[in-house]
């Protein structure tokens, strides 16, 4: 090395420890992953690990999916945001649904008309004026009031590859047409609404209206120069009509209650014809310009960017209307500081970017750093989030606690359970052997070990197939399984392995073994699932039935092989959950309905439970109202169904949720799809602490250059004394 480059050496490393200076000078953080201009914006930060397939309502059942419907799309109905249970109330409607009964004559019947004289149930909804849609091209009009982008040609479209590609945009005012179109799609050969069967029993004339759409499609699909978009307006449906520009009415078969629910959901928001026939043109699929890609809506956000493999973006809909927050709330909502914005305009937040993140340790680092506003909590993290005490109650860490970070929690309405194949010779049945078995299994399955181990404590034992927060669930020794469980000093214990035990020897098993032909008794379990996690919970699984001397075969397949052998019944056990569609008994108790079982009637009761008492008074339960007459219905169902047992009951997970201190206004509830616009976020005190939590740590390059500068200046002297002997010898 000669001297020069020695010199510029020692220049940049005196550069690089100014620009070091410099840097830890600056306010803004090294790592913080988002651009420096949207530092102060008002934006919230979330996370997504599996992109959303449907954002078509009519198509859409999916949590992960609702997530983004319940931001841009909006039904006539929604939860209230506080009242738990949960309430419905109006969101885009004037009041709630008017309700009319007639009989098979169509003539109106009084109010309190006896079931069997129903033959109709028809619901008038008025919708409110003035509400508009989010800026679209679908809604584009020049001067001369001709749409733009409704007749595009391929060379219109050379240039297209995204939404924001189309220079032009307009909206238009909500009607009650649209909300009609978007039922009759429902019966849309092309679309497969995953709810048109349930409907289609009690929408009057929409089996029908399924018909004959799916001739005029196969026509207009089968000739290549005809565009496959149909008109619905062009074809009347019978059970569903437009009143007037804001009324509209839906016609049912007999009562079914339940279709308020369905009401809240996005299958019953509006869509507009413009917009179906705007993605409907020949070249928009193949550029994912479709409503599954590019929803439409009236709601507070609208989707700006949907690029899956990297983020997503929703933007505060600059057509919403005036729309304001809750005045009042439960007891005790207005002390945890969740009222302070009551009265105010929502929504809150101007932007929410989701970003793509496929591993939970990355996510949970940049949630402590402040880069997300909200986490769940993985296995992962548990232990660095939640500490329990003494008597069993959930805290948070003192790492937690000094971030001011909040712990929210509550049991979702959702049950995860473990089915016999009542098919099945061996599990299944009504008499008094299998019987036996089932209680003797349901005994032994430690599902609050299994929550402890495998959940971090999050979850609660079932009692039945009815989780907390719906009408019929009854907590502690008022509702217990007394096959499973028997009350101790006012406390419920499980029931020992001898009662276990001896359950399964007057079943003709003694110590796990046949008495008639001595065999010892193998059961297999179906599931799917890899990795050690799993295979962690499917030995944990044998080791329960091996408590009563029971061999458990796991048979591990992929997702399609399992739901195939759900549907033929060439299973004995097997695990499925089901979350809330509506807070009503109703949607868990068909899950053991027996004209909804699997294999006969390929409906959602994977057990094939046929009990024709629990029948009978569900036929009679199902479309009653919550009063005390439906509530002594309910237990009856549930002592037949825990002395029959065909679930394992399983357990109600119980959600846990982190919020940093700026983020305001969240209340937990599966059911509110639309809760982000209710939301706040201090973004001063967000970014104060996002610069108070990282800071460079920079005295590790600072040691660094001092160990470098210190073995090159005594290297550098010696050179240049080396230099200067050697001209001294040539002079």
């Amino acid at each position: 090395m000669n001297i020069s480059s020695m010199n510029m050496t020692i220049k940049i490393i005196i550069l690089a420890g100014i620009s070091l200076v410099l840097c830890s000078c600056t306010e803004r953080s090294w790592n913080n992953p988002y651009p420096i201009e949207d530092d102060s914006r008002n934006i919230a930060y979330s996370y997504f690990d599996e992109r959303p397939k449907h954002l078509d309502p009519v198509r859409s059942y999916s949590e992960n999916e609702y997530v983004i419907h319940g931001q841009i799309h909006e039904p006539p109905l929604q939860y209230n945001y506080f009242k738990r249970p949960f309430e419905l109330e109006p969101l885009t409607a004037v009041r709630m649904p008017e309700l009319a009964f007639e009989d098979k004559n169509g003539k109106r019947l009084p109010d309190d008309a006896p079931d069997g004289d129903i033959a109709y149930s028809v619901y008038t909804i008025e919708i409110k004026p003035g509400i508009r849609y989010q800026p679209h091209p679908a809604f584009a009009k020049n001067d001369n009031g001709d749409y733009y982008y409704q007749s595009l040609s391929s060379d219109d479209l050379k240039s297209i590859q995204a939404l924001s590609d189309f220079k032009q945009t307009g909206t238009r005012e909500l009607v009650a047409a649209d909300y009609v179109y978007e039922i009759k799609r429902m019966a849309h050969p092309g679309l497969s609404s995953p709810i048109y069967s349930i409907m289609a029993d009690y929408i009057v004339g929409l089996k029908a209206y399924a018909e004959l759409l799916k001739q005029e499609y196969k026509k207009r699909s089968g000739n290549q120069t005809v565009n496959s978009y149909l008109d619905l307006h062009a074809y009347p449906l019978a059970g569903v009509k437009t009143l007037d520009r804001y009324t509209y009415q839906i016609r049912i078969k007999g009562k079914y209650p339940q279709i308020l629910y369905w009401l809240a959901m996005p299958f019953f928001a509006p869509i507009p014809d413009e917009v179906d026939k705007f993605y409907s043109q020949k070249g928009m699929k193949e550029r994912n310009l479709v409503m599954d890609w590019y929803p439409v809506g009236t709601g507070a956000y609208m989707l700006s960017e949907n690029n899956p493999n990297r983020r997503m973006v929703l933007e505060k809909n600059p057509n919403f209307r005036l729309d304001l927050y809750p005045t009042e709330g439960e007891k005790g909502d207005a002390e945890k500081g969740l009222l302070v914005d009551a009265g105010k305009p929502m929504p809150f937040i101007d932007k929410i970017v989701y970003v793509l993140e496929k591993e939970t340790i990355p996510y949970w680092n940049k949630f402590l750093q402040g880069y997300y506003d909200a986490s769940g909590i993985s296995s992962d993290s548990f232990d660095q989030a939640i500490q329990f005490g003494v008597a069993g109650d959930v805290n948070l860490t003192r790492e937690m606690q000094e971030k001011k970070i909040k712990l929210l929690t509550s049991i979702e309405t959702t049950t995860f359970y473990m089915g016999f194949n009542m098919l099945d010779p061996v599990v299944g049945g009504d008499g008094e052997r299998a019987r036996k078995l089932r209680q003797a299994i349901a005994i032994a399955m430690d599902y609050e070990d299994m929550i402890s181990i495998f959940r971090n404590g999050r979850g609660v034992a079932s009692q039945g197939p009815i989780p907390p927060g719906i009408f019929g669930h009854r907590e502690g020794v008022s509702g217990y399984n007394p096959y499973v469980y028997k009350v101790e000093s006012g406390e419920l214990k499980r029931r020992s392995l001898e009662d276990a035990k001896k359950l399964m020897a007057d079943a003709g098993y003694p110590n796990g073994r046949d008495e008639k032909t001595g065999k010892p008794l193998l059961l297999h379990f179906d599931t799917t699932g890899a990795g050690s996690d799993q295979k962690s919970l499917w030995d944990w699984y044998k080791k329960q039935f091996k408590k009563i001397d029971i061999q458990l075969i796991i048979r591990n397949t992929d997702y399609n092989r399992f739901q195939s052998k759900v549907r033929t019944g060439n299973i004995q056990l097997y695990a499925l959950g089901w979350n809330a569609d509506y807070p009503d008994p109703e949607n868990f108790l068909f899950l053991l309905y027996g004209p909804n079982g699997k294999v006969k009637y390929h409906g959602e009761n994977a057990s094939n439970y046929n009990n024709e008492e629990f029948n009978r008074l569900f036929e009679k339960m199902k479309n009653m109202t919550n009063t005390s007459e439906r509530l002594k219905i309910i237990d009856r169902m549930l002592e037949i169904a825990r002395y029959d047992s065909p679930w394992l009951w399983g357990f109600h997970p119980k959600k846990f949720v982190l919020l940093h201190d700026w983020y305001k206004n969240k209340k937990l509830g599966k059911l509110v799809q639309n809760g982000l616009k209710y939301a706040r976020i201090d973004t001063n005190k967000r970014q104060q602490m996002r610069q108070e939590w990282n800071h460079p740590v920079v005295w590790p390059v600072w040691l660094m250059i001092t160990i470098f500068v210190l073995a090159i200046v005594p290297a550098t002297i010696g050179y240049r004394n080396k230099e200067r002997r050697s001209m001294s010898g040539k002079n």
